[in-house]
């Protein structure tokens, strides 16, 4: 990193992001979990084999999440292998549908990629569009449409642990932008299940603080919706604290990564550096002082794959006996 590089990514990470913790947030929380859990998940996998190949077979996963609204989500397992594997979970980006992670598990692991409510596959119940999921309920944490959300991905860290292909002492959670934010969520709310995870450019971090550091989208549907209701921004700042990254990250114990670009203008980094310290557990940071949302990805990736290695892979995997 050059001067220039120094000295921004200095002003970045001693900005102070301020997000006030409702004095109920873990009450909160807990009667959300409590919640989901009257509701039967009925996972079912199906095995695609048009999406298939010699070396990778593709399932489809579907499981009910908050409510009852049935998801969808990809699922790759090396070919033959019948487990237990290591496996990442991946969260999709906020406008991003899930990908089918086929060079995942050539590498070894069970792979699932999710499509929480909203989602293309995951839409016939709760379809609050793009833009429109951040501020969607904004004014009341109880209906608030990021509820079911975040609460979809945890019924899926419940329904993978359960997958008989699955070894529940290695899952890991990988994700950028939407995905690196639920992916602290994640861990802050299921210890027992996420073993490591890697959050890139975390979104839902300093949400309202964000909104006043950016005018790019989806931050943007904040400001946009107090201009237009500006006597709700009490409303709104109360129930986005609920929901705010920054009051998950202390409860995490598992490793993580996380990954920055000093340049973001959709994820402030001042909010990720704010997060990153606010992380329990052993944790690493890497930040590129000449990137933007991206954060670094095409330099980052061997780094995710080393560490999300290095913690869920069994040391002959790691030595590439078995891969």
């Amino acid at each position: 990193m050059n001067d220039t590089g120094r000295s921004r990514s200095s002003t970045l990470e001693s900005a102070i992001i301020d997000v006030p913790r409702p004095a109920d947030f873990d009450e909160f929380w807990a009667e959300s979990l409590r919640l989901l859990d009257t509701v039967d998940a009925r996972p079912s996998l199906r095995h695609l084999p048009e999406r298939s190949t010699e070396r990778v077979d593709v399932y489809e996963l579907h499981y009910s999440g908050f409510h009852g609204v049935r998801i969808a989500a990809w699922c790759t397992m090396p070919a033959g292998r019948t487990g237990p594997l290591p496996t990442v979970v991946h969260i999709p980006g906020y406008i991003s549908e899930p990908s089918i992670m086929k060079s995942w598990s050539e590498r070894g692991y069970l792979t699932v990629a999710l499509a929480p409510r909203g989602k293309l596959r995951s839409n016939d119940l709760v379809n609050p569009g793009y833009p429109g999921l951040l501020t969607a309920d904004i004014t009341d944490r109880f209906t608030y449409a990021y509820r079911g959300f975040y609460l979809d991905v945890i019924r899926a860290l419940d329904v993978v642990a359960e997958l008989e292909q699955v070894d529940a002492e290695r899952i890991g959670v990988w994700g950028s932008s939407q995905g690196g934010g639920l992916g602290i969520v994640a861990a802050a709310l299921r210890p027992n299940i996420v073993r490591a995870f890697a959050a890139g450019a975390p979104y839902l971090c300093g949400i309202m603080e964000s909104a006043r550091l950016t005018h790019s989208y989806p931050y943007e549907e904040i400001n946009e919706f107090l201009r237009v209701h500006p006597e709700a921004e009490a409303e709104a700042t109360e129930t986005a604290a609920y929901y705010d990254g920054m009051n998950f990250a202390p409860a995490v114990r598992a490793p993580s990564l996380v990954y920055l670009g000093l340049e973001d203008d959709v994820c402030p980094p001042e909010t990720g550096f704010a997060v990153y310290r606010e992380l329990g557990g052993v944790k690493e940071l890497h930040t590129y002082p000449r990137c933007a949302h991206d954060a670094g990805l095409r330099w980052v990736i061997p780094k995710v794959e080393a560490f999300l290695d290095g913690h869920l892979k069994q040391a002959a995997e790691r030595d590439g006996v078995n891969a």
